[in-house]
């Protein structure tokens, strides 16, 4: 087993969803656990029962405030968990949680936990059906962390996945970027504006069964969390052997994230999601997916950013203002630790 890039120990960078990430992930969990399902790097797996296909995912939550605006680590759990099954086209059905609890974790924090943890399950239309708490001495761990697994099942004639995208397809969005990361960073430095930064953390699975109702033939749909919409387009363009083009001038970005992205030094392309699904589809589709998107409560905002092309296989290109074409490469260090 190589491991030459990783290092010696683990460092936060292991964690950004970066390319640390994907080192740690190809070279040591997917060469030990080498198989068809994992080796697809798809935000869920898809795996044949009879009658159909199901798809399981499962993850794990350490957000940093616990409590943030738009949410809590138990809403974000679900809405994580329900959006990794979509983003196969898949139905979510059941999730179950396992509870990791410091000593001393005030009780009326875990019922509003909970409380939000049941909340958004009960808006996603799932069921958690199965679970586990285990408590830990004060001092080793911080407050809570949730760790889920998702199970849904995917339509007849569905076939989502980031190998899909192909030359010609358009790239949506479903609203601005940058949103969750930047709730959390401001919660956590004090950060203060005129109206404050709401997480958009939220299950995307009604979202996402109108737009495939409008378009069967939806190529990829993927949710830019950890590395943000950067990373997130990086890896359709490597799993599909494909290049990507951005418009600078095209990206949503509320004026109050790109402040605070600017105070703490960081790229809004990099900044993590919890609401936001990235599409690849037939450029004929496009009107008619951005008419169904913007139908949706959680669509209004929808709109083209980009196009998938045959050149710079890989790699994402972004048309700045000014007319010439950058380079967004793939995260590379630890931006925003502990972000969900």
């Amino acid at each position: 087993m190589s491991m030459q890039r990783i290092g010696s120990t683990i460092q936060l960078d292991h964690g950004s969803g970066g390319r640390a990430t994907h080192e740690l992930v190809q070279e040591l969990f997917a060469a030990a656990f080498n198989n068809k399902f994992l080796l697809e790097m798809n935000d869920s797996a898809l795996v044949e029962v009879e009658g159909g296909q199901l798809a399981m995912t499962t993850d794990s939550y350490v957000v940093d405030p616990i409590v943030f605006p738009g949410g809590n680590i138990g809403s974000l759990a679900v809405h994580g968990t329900v959006n990794d099954i979509c983003m196969r086209g898949a139905r979510p059905l059941y999730l179950t949680a396992g509870f990791i609890l410091e000593e001393g974790l005030a009780l009326k924090t875990l019922c509003e936990i909970v409380a939000g943890m049941a909340e958004a399950a009960r808006k996603a239309k799932v069921l958690i059906v199965a679970g586990d708490t285990k408590v830990v001495p004060k001092g080793k761990a911080d407050k809570i962390f949730i760790n889920t697994a998702g199970i849904g099942i995917v339509p007849p004639g569905i076939k989502v996945g980031g190998h899909n995208a192909r030359p010609g397809d358009a790239v949506l969005i479903n609203g601005t970027i940058g949103d969750h990361g930047m709730a959390i960073m401001c919660k956590r430095e004090g950060l203060a504006f005129e109206n404050e930064i709401r997480s958009d953390s939220s299950s995307l699975n009604e979202l996402v069964e109108a737009m495939l109702k409008s378009c069967p033939h939806i190529n990829v749909l993927r949710d830019p969390t950890r590395g943000g919409v950067a990373t997130a387009l990086n890896e359709i363009a490597q799993q599909s052997k494909v290049g990507i083009h951005l418009e600078e001038d095209a990206l949503p970005i509320r004026d109050d994230v790109a402040g605070a992205c600017e105070i703490l030094g960081l790229d809004p392309l990099y900044v993590a999601n919890e609401g936001k699904v990235l599409v690849c589809l037939p450029a004929q589709a496009v009107e008619g997916v951005l008419q169904a998107m913007r139908h949706h409560p959680l669509g209004r905002a929808s709109c083209k950013i980009g196009e998938v092309v045959a050149d710079e296989a890989g790699r994402v290109m972004m048309k700045t203002r000014i007319g010439g074409l950058r380079l967004v490469d793939m995260l590379r260090g630890e931006q925003l630790p502990r972000i969900c």
